[in-house]
């Protein structure tokens, strides 16, 4: 095996992550920092421009209030999370969020980002919440940002293709964190006055719809692996919300958005019949209650009636495109010139929609001759997603600002410092943050702006180096190489060194997460649906597989990230299936249904149900953490 270089690198606050949430922190961090003289470290495994969520490209901002235009407020923001994730929401950390957003988007328009607009000049709303951009290049604008941030500032550093594995503690401090480059025989240990967790949430966790060469085409992209999870998980930060799975119903088998054509273009989805599980299921939505009487419906929900369908033998589910385009282009059809010049223009939005953020079903539309405005296509619910951003809500448990706090909550969410996880110096943004879901991406970035400013102060109030001792770091550098050593001592013990008595390969070690995490915590083979029974067995063979996680092998680095990959996916699982066992209820019907506890039970599960891995003992806790209202 190689010799691998020992890098140390010392530094104030540690930014790990690349996507919207870390460049927001970048560009909030450079200035503070600068303020006070300290340090900025962003540490990436893949390339800051395309990094993250919105690495292809996104058709909407989905989280924009406008508080200035007065249409709505951060109270009306608050609520409409509460009710999409059927009371369970921090609302501390939903409105701190609300509050600050639009200064974020507004910078994004002062970046250069083309935000769509009306011949008065006002935006132009996909939805209540969203506005319609030309974002093909939303990524590389706001990384540009963040990378003149931090480089410009003279005091801020930027360390791409590297792979973070672990945090590094300094008791029950966290102090930094441990990787390695992807590129070079290269270890890193960064050392840092405080850290930042925003390296996105897990997909690839649950066997996807897509199989074979399809596999990479997720909805969330396929190369986030769990590691803000693993990260906060092992400096022993407390989690909630670890049972809230996303399961987004996206265009069939290219994962394309669908918010432009149910929002903008006002489609409708129906059955193989014709049928609208919207209108002939409505009675369903009594069974949940308060949830099933909001507007709009929540979007679990909005699944179950459409699966409940699909079950029945309805499906497959349609997105009536012709429909939405005929009738929009209809008050047209008086003049026959404005007519046809109307479908030329709503057929080049659809196909928009697509290449600003999923080229893929673009090529899956022209693959398979679909023209939407004469042709309906097929959508159909994906397979599960970790996700603090969006619709989901896993991610660690996570202090609120104080000055949102009433007498009932300053105790149970406020802790010093905003964003500040139960772990003295480690703080979490975007898909690290959990219970503040529908941040999407201009929230993200502003969630990474506020936990950034409280870092760094944070660092100001406690500004002492790590002591960290070096023989951990040895056992470290030993453990995250392991997987290469295997490889070197055994390859040569078969003739195809996929197939090998001594180890198991990362590609094999996923497809095994996988198959337990779909046949048993409910994925797509089972209809979503769960129990008590399956899911202690789950618990059972994950126990197994974290056996043989000590027997992943790597070629190179690229398997070697691979393997680690794989681990915090592994990770990821066991907290969610703990977390799914705990909370005997089924609050989200269409994200997974519990068949042993089918109802939503909100006298003894109106709470968080949170967990707590303790890295001494390696014993798991179980807590319940109180739902405050903050907003009447």
């Amino acid at each position: 095996m190689p010799e691998f270089e020992k890098v140390i690198v010392e530094t104030d606050l540690l930014i790990l992550g690349g996507g919207m949430a870390a460049c927001g922190a970048a560009v909030e961090a450079a200035y503070w920092a600068k303020e006070n003289g300290l340090r900025v470290t962003l540490v990436d495994k893949a390339a800051v421009d395309r990094s993250g969520a919105v690495a292809m490209g996104l058709s909407a901002i989905n989280q924009y209030v406008g508080l200035k235009d007065g249409a709505n407020t951060v109270k009306d923001y608050v609520t409409y999370v509460r009710n999409d994730l059927m009371g369970i929401t921090r609302e501390d950390l939903v409105a701190n969020i609300a509050r600050h957003v639009d200064s974020t988007v507004h910078l994004f328009e002062k970046w250069g980002l083309p935000i769509w607009k009306d011949a008065e000049g006002k935006y132009v709303h996909e939805g209540r919440w969203q506005l319609m951009i030309n974002g093909e290049s939303y990524k590389v604008i706001v990384a540009e940002a963040a990378k003149n941030a931090l480089l410009g500032s003279g005091n801020g550093q930027i360390f791409e293709r590297v792979f973070i594995v672990g945090p590094l503690m300094d008791g029950d401090r966290c102090a930094g964190a441990v990787g390695f480059s992807v590129r070079e025989n290269k270890l890193y240990f960064f050392m840092a006055k405080a850290t930042l967790a925003a390296m996105g949430g897990a997909v690839h966790v649950f066997k996807p719809r897509s199989s074979g060469e399809g596999m990479g085409r997720a909805w969330y992209p396929p190369w986030n692996s769990g590691s803000s999870a693993y990260f906060t998980m092992k400096a022993g930060a407390e989690m909630t919300c670890q049972e809230v799975r996303f399961i987004p119903v996206r265009f069939k088998d290219a994962y394309g958005p669908v918010g432009a054509w149910f929002l903008l273009f006002k489609s409708r989805a129906t059955n193989s019949t014709g049928g609208n599980y919207m209108v002939e299921r409505q009675a369903e939505l009594e069974n949940w209650l308060p949830y099933g009487k909001v507007k709009p419906v929540p979007a679990n929900l909005r699944n179950y009636l459409g699966m409940l369908d699909v079950m029945e033998g309805k499906g497959p589910i349609y997105m009536r495109t012709e429909e939405a385009i005929q009738k929009i282009a209809e008050s047209y059809k008086n003049d026959p010139k404005e007519h046809k010049k109307k479908m030329k223009e709503l057929e080049s939005e659809a196909w928009e929609d697509f290449l600003d953020m999923t080229i893929s079903q673009a090529i899956l539309w022209a693959g398979t001759n679909v023209q939407p405005e004469e042709k309906s296509s097929e959508i159909a619910a994906a397979e599960p997603y970790f996700i603090g951003s969006h619709s989901g809500a896993s991610g660690a448990w996570v202090s609120g600002p104080e000055d949102l706090q009433n007498e009932q909550t300053k105790g149970e969410y406020f802790w010093g410092y905003p964003n500040m996880s139960t772990v003295a110096g480690l703080f979490c943004a975007g898909d690290a943050s959990g219970a503040s879901s529908h941040k999407f991406s201009s929230g993200s970035c502003t969630e990474g702006r506020i936990a950034a400013k409280a870092a760094i102060q944070f660092i100001v109030d406690h500004n002492h180096p790590p002591r960290i001792d070096p023989q951990a770091l040895d056992a470290q550098a030993k453990e995250i190489l392991a997987p290469l050593a295997l490889y070197e001592a055994h390859a040569g013990a078969t003739t195809d060194p996929e197939i090998n008595p001594h180890y198991v390969k990362p590609r094999m070690f996923m497809f095994r997460l996988q198959k337990i995490m779909d046949e048993y915590a409910g994925g797509v083979t089972s209809q979503f649906t769960t129990n008590k029974a399956q899911l202690d067995r789950a618990v059972e063979l994950l126990d197994y597989l974290k056996e043989d996680s000590t027997k992943l092998a790597a070629a190179n680095l690229h398997e070697l990230m691979r393997c680690w990959e794989n681990i915090h996916r592994m990770w990821q699982a066991e907290a969610h299936v703990r977390t799914m066992l705990f909370r005997e209820e089924t609050r989200w019907p269409g994200y997974y249904f519990r068949s042993d506890k089918p109802k939503m039970d909100e006298e003894h599960w109106h709470v968080f149900a949170n967990c707590r891995y303790d890295p001494g003992t390696d014993h798991w806790q179980m807590l319940k953490r109180p739902i405050h209202q903050i907003f009447a």
